[in-house]
């Protein structure tokens, strides 16, 4: 009797852990200055990325379903982080790719190609370029975007957000301009994203008076 009682303890132990919600302070934080997000009436969640990353790569097969779950009323963005001249080489590509329409369809591929296989080095543009045009992208208009002031003027406003959002590491997650998951405390891509969830279900909704979404 005594050991089922224990073993019962225990079970319910388990589940509250599991069931904790997460923490102001510990699993997220608040930033001093709130940043605009892209689309008003939504609420806004952001990866920040880079493609060289190895963390990045693992967790792209876990996030993309997650993704595609969201409410209607969350908009997903991916901002590569700038911490310096070698993550700007994979921003710059990243941003090529989605002005002529191909970075969604090249994502998950261009990551592969630089975590195996071959290896490309995304910062080789001519490597990169003759990449591209093994998979369909039209590599002129690829060239003319890499190198346009469009890309240039995305390239900084990338790393003005890595400094707002006051990011340190890679992958990191934010959401509405506000709130950015503590890494530091996060032992998987699933709590990651279990924290995300909360922050983008729960405290945005909260402060406007407004109901939870289903997904």
């Amino acid at each position: 009797m005594l050991k089922r009682l224990v073993i019962g303890l225990i079970v319910l132990f388990a589940a509250g852990l599991a069931q904790a919600q997460p923490t102001l302070g510990k699993e997220y934080r608040v930033l001093p200055v709130t940043q605009p997000t892209d689309i008003p009436g939504k609420i806004q969640v952001t990866e920040f990325f880079w493609y060289g990353c190895p963390h990045c790569y693992e967790f792209e097969p876990v996030l993309e379903p997650w993704v595609k779950k969201l409410p209607k009323d969350v908009h997903f963005r991916r901002v590569p982080a700038m911490f310096n001249q070698e993550y700007a080489q994979g921003a710059r590509a990243y941003y090529a790719l989605d002005a002529i329409g191909q970075e969604n369809r090249l994502h998950k591929a261009l990551f592969d190609a630089i975590h195996t296989g071959s290896r490309l080095n995304v910062g080789n543009e001519a490597a990169l370029t003759e990449w591209l045009g093994k998979h369909g992208v039209n590599t002129k208009e690829f060239t003319a975007a890499y190198h346009s002031f469009a890309v240039d003027s995305k390239l900084k406003r990338a790393a003005q957000l890595t400094q707002a959002y006051r990011i340190d590491g890679v992958p990191s997650m934010a959401v509405n301009g506000k709130y950015v998951v503590n890494t530091d405390s996060i032992s998987s891509f699933e709590q990651l994203l279990s924290i995300t969830d909360y922050v983008s279900e729960k405290v945005p909704r909260e402060e406007a008076g407004k109901p939870m979404q289903k997904k």
